[in-house]
């Protein structure tokens, strides 16, 4: 008869209450087991205005919002405090934020703010009442709170921190007022620099734009006039910077022509690398990059041969090679012809870089063959003819390609090099010359990946067909080449 006696109980319990026993009732129910007697008597004894009583009811059957609310009616401050960790309604952790505000206790009311998802109030505390702005910043970063950036704004402000006032009234969507700021106290970079990474209007862009102008800012004036769409404007003050933002500003006018692609304001800038303008022409590198922009991967094919060329003849032999390879893979990805100069200058270059790692390893067959192709092309390493020519003879003759040692070896031995030999290997090409040994190691054969011809497996252009055969990019060779 249990279940029948606890519901005999449960009515007891909530008629002593209503007929005034509120003692017996209360007793009754925090005896009982079940929660919702004792949410059934809370609430009657909340209507009779017992509110002590019905908190204490509210708490025992663990409705602890329940509880709190009654706790605030009684001013139970304590109570609440105690139960807070297990409340989920915000307007409790708001009620409770705002008596510890008035109570001065400053803490605990920005604590219960941000229980209560109260942004603008846990920032207002922790500015006006516990003096920590980095908190208070933190928090606007991370809420992207308008007001609460407002709030900042003005914090700042009334410390004389110009700069961190026009960030955060930018932040809040006061572009005007952070704009005259910026006016007034002669900090419009640090208003440009906030304002350029945000959802700016072209408005707000031409009146910054507008402001370099009158101060002859170029670089600045050009870069704002470009964000607003206005390209012969940005193009003329990027043209006028000054030789310390030169290369800056030649990259920026580059982008401006390729936004635009306005013929007039192409050949404008073409006129300006060129030297037209104002007698120096500038670093071919600009010029690949401008046709580039523009997507005139020919004219940038060309160019980019043409810087190579030069930084191999200054012995730069990376920067030549990767020119040459970024510039065949452009090509490669827009389906364009690869011209015949740039394929085989990229090879050469190529075989040059993978010297040094074959010889590492030990294999001077492999570096042998790489330094007889660079060799071959000596007129296009002029820094370095003799270093080359003596590091293929070692080679060769490491790798028994006695012929081939004895064949640059004697080349060595011309008026314009022989001095420029060095010493420690100067004795013995001298002997190899002296002596000659003609004997060679065969280079093995491969069949051609098109038409089955077998050629050496250094050879790229196969005799049967006449086709320039693909290679191995680890040993430049068709030997480790599959498929055509």
């Amino acid at each position: 008869f249990q279940e029948h006696d606890e519901t005999c109980l449960a009515g007891v319990a909530r008629m002593s209450i209503r007929m005034g026993d509120i003692r017996r009732g209360v007793n009754q129910a925090l005896k009982h087991p079940s929660r919702l007697l004792k949410k059934d008597c809370g609430a009657i004894l909340e209507s009779m205005k017992q509110f002590s009583e019905a908190a204490q009811l509210y708490e025992k059957g663990q409705y602890y919002d329940k509880a709190a609310s009654v706790y605030i009616r009684c001013k139970n401050w304590a109570k609440v405090g105690e139960l807070l960790p297990n409340v989920t309604s915000p307007k409790i952790h708001l009620q409770y934020a705002k008596a510890k505000e008035a109570d001065g206790k400053y803490k605990d009311a920005a604590l219960a703010f941000e229980n209560a998802k109260d942004w603008d109030n846990v920032i207002r505390i922790y500015l006006d009442h516990l003096n920590n702005p980095e908190k208070a910043v933190a928090i606007v970063k991370e809420t992207q709170s308008l007001e609460g950036a407002k709030m900042v704004a003005r914090f700042f402000l009334r410390l004389g921190d110009y700069g961190s006032a026009i960030q955060f009234l930018v932040l809040s969507k006061c572009n005007n007022e952070a704009f005259q700021l910026a006016q007034q106290h002669n900090q419009m970079e640090i208003y440009a620099d906030v304002i350029g990474s945000e959802n700016t209007s072209n408005e707000d862009y031409q009146s910054i734009a507008l402001y370099f102008e009158g101060e002859k800012k170029h670089f600045q004036a050009g870069k704002f006039f470009l964000l607003c769409g206005q390209h012969a404007r940005a193009l003329k003050h990027f043209l006028k910077c000054s030789s310390a933002d030169e290369n800056t500003a030649i990259e920026m006018a580059i982008k401006t022509v390729g936004e635009a692609k306005d013929e007039l304001l192409t050949n404008q800038l073409i006129d300006y690398l060129m030297g037209e303008s104002d007698g120096m022409p500038k670093d071919a590198q600009y010029l690949f990059r401008l046709y580039m922009a523009l997507n005139q991967y020919r004219e940038a094919a060309r160019t980019a041969i043409i810087i190579a060329r030069e930084e191999q003849s200054a012995g730069n032999y990376r920067t030549a090679h990767d020119v040459l390879f970024s510039m065949y893979m452009e090509l490669k990805t827009q389906k364009i012809k690869i011209p015949a100069e740039m394929a085989t200058n990229l090879m050469i270059l190529h075989s040059y870089i993978l010297v040094k790692i074959h010889v590492k390893r030990q294999d001077h067959m492999k570096g042998a063959r790489m330094l007889i192709r660079v060799a071959n092309n000596i007129s296009k390493f002029p820094s370095h003819i003799v270093p080359i020519l003596t590091s293929t003879v070692i080679e060769c003759h490491r790798a028994g390609l006695k012929n081939s040692a004895f064949s640059f070896a004697a080349m060595l031995m011309r008026p314009e090099y022989r001095n420029k030999i060095d010493v420690k290997y100067k004795k013995k090409i001298e002997a190899m010359v002296r002596r000659p040994d003609t004997s060679e190691v065969e280079e093995e054969s491969t069949a051609c990946p098109f038409c089955d011809f077998k050629l050496p497996e250094c050879d790229l252009l196969c005799p049967g067909c006449k086709n320039n055969l693909p290679y191995c990019i680890v040993t430049v060779s068709t030997a480790n080449f599959i498929g055509p």
